[in-house]
């Protein structure tokens, strides 16, 4: 059976540095032309958009969402996405919670370009659609698949900027491998039901920001930015700790707007009853913040985003954060 191919640019699909400072893209059947071992895979090729991941943006993966749905429809046994890795975490995530289908969405893409010695791009592209094609990957919601290591997209993250072993899921590592052309499930976690569709110009118009605490931290960028938001990230200290004059504020915000704590670390969870001075976990919980669990501030605030322009009140708001962090 086909497995869809969609394009989206990234350091994949670098082919070198023209006149003038532009980049010029490589083609997804450039991209498949290099990747020994693909000829095996029938792969029905889309480019989509070649463009830095930074300037993706949520209506776009929506988009992409509803055509490798579509692709899926029509027959497709997998779908394989290539973009830049530099937001390819959140995008991930985004497609994650929308995703309903049994069939693989696997995202990848490349650490160094087709112009550098040892680009990782061809072996992640063939990694990916092996992991797209396989019928041991279905029902698993999105995945990455980068360094012939098999994660969940609610799991991974960017862990380094420059090496080719970036993705990493450090609370729950690798679902699985790519090994010797096989696909190796090692765990198979349960899905979340996907969120309902939204309405695209709702969440153009739904705000919401993430604030990361640091040492000495100033109360008044706080202040500055919670004007005109819907909702609020806050990436607290260790396992969900502020500064002491930061819970009174946040109290208050989160009086009007749901604020989700998430922990700045990179790892472990946010906690809920251990600490209770003031601007620890149990304070600001008692204040009104959510537990934002296991999820990193990045893909709470994907999360908090999406329900939101969707509608969801603030106890549906802490009930989805309960589920998915």
């Amino acid at each position: 059976m086909t497995v869809a191919l969609f394009t989206l640019g990234g350091t994949i699909a670098m082919a070198g540095t023209g006149s003038g400072g532009v980049v010029s893209r490589l083609t997804g059947a450039d991209l498949t032309a290099a990747a020994p071992g693909l000829a095996d895979i029938p792969l029905d090729v889309r480019d989509v958009e070649a463009v830095p991941s930074a300037a993706l943006a949520y209506r776009q993966i929506l988009d992409l969402v509803d055509a490798a749905g579509a692709a899926v429809a029509d027959g497709a046994a997998g779908v394989v996405v290539t973009q830049g890795t530099d937001t390819l975490e959140e995008t991930a995530f985004l497609a994650d919670l929308l995703w309903p289908h049994p069939e693989p969405l696997v995202f990848t893409g490349a650490m160094r370009n087709p112009t550098l010695a040892g680009p990782d791009g061809p072996a992640n592209l063939l990694a990916a659609a092996r992991v797209a094609a396989a019928s041991a990957a279905r029902d698993l919601g999105v995945l990455v698949a980068f360094n012939d290591e098999i994660h969940a997209a609610r799991f991974v993250r960017k862990t380094h900027s420059t090496s080719t072993a970036t993705f990493a899921s450090p609370n729950a590592g690798p679902l699985g491998h790519v090994i010797e052309g096989a696909v190796r499930l090692l765990t198979r976690p349960p899905r979340h039901a996907p969120l309902p569709p939204v309405d695209r110009d709702r969440l153009a118009a739904t705000r919401v920001a993430l604030h990361t605490v640091t040492l000495d931290d100033d109360l008044a960028l706080l202040d500055a930015l919670a004007p005109g938001l819907d909702g609020l990230v806050v990436a607290g200290f260790g396992v969900g700790h502020v500064p002491p004059n930061f819970a009174p504020a946040l109290g208050g915000l989160a009086a009007r707007m749901p604020v989700v704590l998430a922990s700045r670390t990179g790892a472990g969870s946010v906690l809920q009853d251990t600490y209770g001075a003031v601007g620890s976990e149990t304070d600001l919980r008692r204040r009104g913040l959510v537990c934002g669990g296991l999820l990193d501030p990045y893909k709470a605030k994907v999360l908090l985003r999406m329900l939101l322009a969707g509608g969801a009140d603030r106890p549906a708001v802490a009930a989805a954060f309960a589920r998915h962090g």
